[in-house]
């Protein structure tokens, strides 16, 4: 029976090409190798899709996500034993899989781990998908490189200690073409597509994945089986496939123990993707008038709402010997504006300093320059024989956000400017772009998609050009996009082309009708 799509995102789902035929194009074996994995992993992916959609609507209705009763995973003594080769974690730097220059930057850059990344930087189409599995399996094998043409000289990937983790698309996203007239996990297609490819000799640690995107403990099941098939698949231990998961979906902050345990075999620790989570916030909190979020660049990074949830993450961890992970800094550090790059790497210190107080193991970073100041905030190897002292076991996780930033119309123009240019680098292959000084990706711009949505929902007064208050509407939102439009058209950025500039108009077009329509899952 086919597989179909189950939600009005399918217009942004990844086809591959209609012409494809997958027995020829794709590796020797995949399609037979796939085939039964697809049959049993699609459709139980779909059935939590359909879940998520059923908790959204609750939190909707009042009912929000909550922590759930005591199990054995609350209550038990159970471990998780960190293997030696992964000890120290203390900076993962992550960059789309389809840079290669980049992916051996980083994988060269002597940061203890690097996640490669299919998922949020890496554009949701079949080119660039393919190839950042190509650009995974040569780095894997250390063939990966690039052209210096500054050194003139080809730079490839060097044997190192650095733990290479990849992170393949979230279980909520489908991938059409593969097979004729159905869909298939995503999440699925990208792993069977690396692991059918590689040896596991060639590693010098076990194959690691790191998981995006999930929304509760029972998703743990699914990557579980999959792992455990897979490892079958190659006659190795069915705990051989290891994994880290990032935590960036408000109901799984409430259910990460039960996560953990769920998932003891393969899981080496929970990172708090802080940019999907307050996306993910704002998204399961959007009918509440209490919970309008000021201007993104105005949040502290130790508000209150990530601040609790950054102190509970350790605690779960370290009871159970696993690492906890913090989250990425978005502004981003410059070799050609040295005030800029100051500033950058000022707050990166003083972030990660913060993650490092709250007892985190390590960071997340996306520059080679980042690495050093990184690494040196975090005690070595890690901190996961020390545990916080919480005033409670389950800390208010929703503390409303008063009293810190600013709601302006400044911040709602800056908001549309960046949709819109980002969703230009995605319709020329870009999934993460560089646009005043912040790193914006997939997360960054949802949470802007997000936050003007709900700004329109609640009526937000705000005081316009002209000194007078002025309320969101989606009429004002047009013409700020038509504004916006016409100003990037006119003092184009650094990062786009002449060709790049022909998208802007359809970039503009897709960035607006999302906010309108309510499209606000993570694509």
């Amino acid at each position: 029976m086919p597989l179909h799509i189950q939600n009005s995102t399918s217009q942004y789902m990844n086809y591959a090409p209609p012409k494809l035929n997958p027995e020829k194009e794709l590796p020797k074996g995949f399609m037979a190798f796939l085939a039964p994995l697809h049959k049993q992993f699609t459709p139980w992916q779909q059935k939590l899709g359909a879940k998520r959609a059923e908790v959204l609507e609750a939190s909707h209705r009042g009912k929000p996500p909550n922590y759930l009763p005591p199990s054995e995973a609350t209550i038990s003594d159970w471990k998780i034993e960190v293997p030696d080769w992964c000890a120290d974690q203390r900076n993962q730097m992550t960059g789309p899989a389809d840079d290669a220059e980049l992916t051996v930057k980083l994988l060269n850059s002597g940061s203890p781990a690097v996640m490669v990344d299919l998922e949020d930087s890496t554009a949701n189409t079949w080119e660039n998908i393919m190839l950042a599995a190509k650009n995974t399996i040569a780095a894997y094998k250390y063939e990966l490189s690039y052209d210096d043409q500054k050194r003139k000289k080809k730079v490839t990937v060097e044997r190192s200690k650095t733990v290479t983790w990849v992170r393949p698309r979230g279980l909520h996203l489908s991938q059409g073409g593969v097979f004729k007239n159905e869909i298939m996990s995503a999440s699925l297609f990208d792993v069977a597509l690396i692991w059918h490819q590689i040896d596991p000799a060639w590693l010098p640690h076990n194959f690691s994945v790191y998981i995006p995107k999930s929304e509760s403990a029972d998703e743990a099941f699914w990557w579980r089986d999959l792992f455990q098939a897979l490892a079958k698949q190659k006659g190795l231990p069915k705990d051989y496939i290891k994994c880290m998961a990032l935590v960036e979906a408000h109901p799984l902050a409430y259910q990460m123990e039960e996560f953990l345990f769920n998932l003891r075999e393969h899981c080496l620790g929970l990172n708090l993707g802080r940019w999907d989570y307050m996306a993910s916030l704002i998204d399961f909190m959007l009918d509440d008038p209490n919970w309008i979020l000021p201007d993104r660049n105005t949040i502290p990074h130790d508000v209150a709402f990530f601040q609790n949830f950054r102190t509970l993450m350790p605690e779960i961890c370290h009871k159970h010997g696993a690492h906890a992970i913090g989250g990425m800094t978005a502004l981003y550090p410059s070799r050609t504006d040295k005030e800029l790059n100051d500033r950058a790497l000022k707050v990166l210190e003083q972030d990660k300093k913060n993650e490092a107080n709250c007892l985190m193991d390590g960071a997340w970073t996306g520059h080679p320059d980042q690495n050093e100041i990184a690494v040196a905030q975090f005690p070595y190897p890690n901190q996961i024989g020390k545990r916080p002292k919480l005033a409670s076991t389950h800390p208010d996780l929703r503390p409303l956000p008063r009293g810190v930033g600013k709601i302006s119309l400044e911040g709602t123009r800056a908001a549309v400017r960046t949709v819109i240019r980002y969703r230009n680098g995605v319709l020329n292959g870009k999934g993460a772009s560089l646009l005043d000084g912040y790193m914006e990706d997939l997360a960054t711009d949802r949470i802007y998609r997000l936050m003007i949505a709900q700004r329109v929902r609640h009526k937000v007064q705000v005081q316009g050009e002209d000194r007078k208050p002025i309320e969101h509407s989606f009429p004002l939102v047009s013409r700020i996009f038509d504004e916006e439009l016409a100003r990037i058209q006119k003092d184009l950025p650094d990062e786009i082309s002449r060709k790049a500039k022909s998208t802007l108009p359809e970039a503009r077009r897709i960035a607006e009708e999302m906010i309108v329509q309510g499209h606000h899952s993570p694509i």
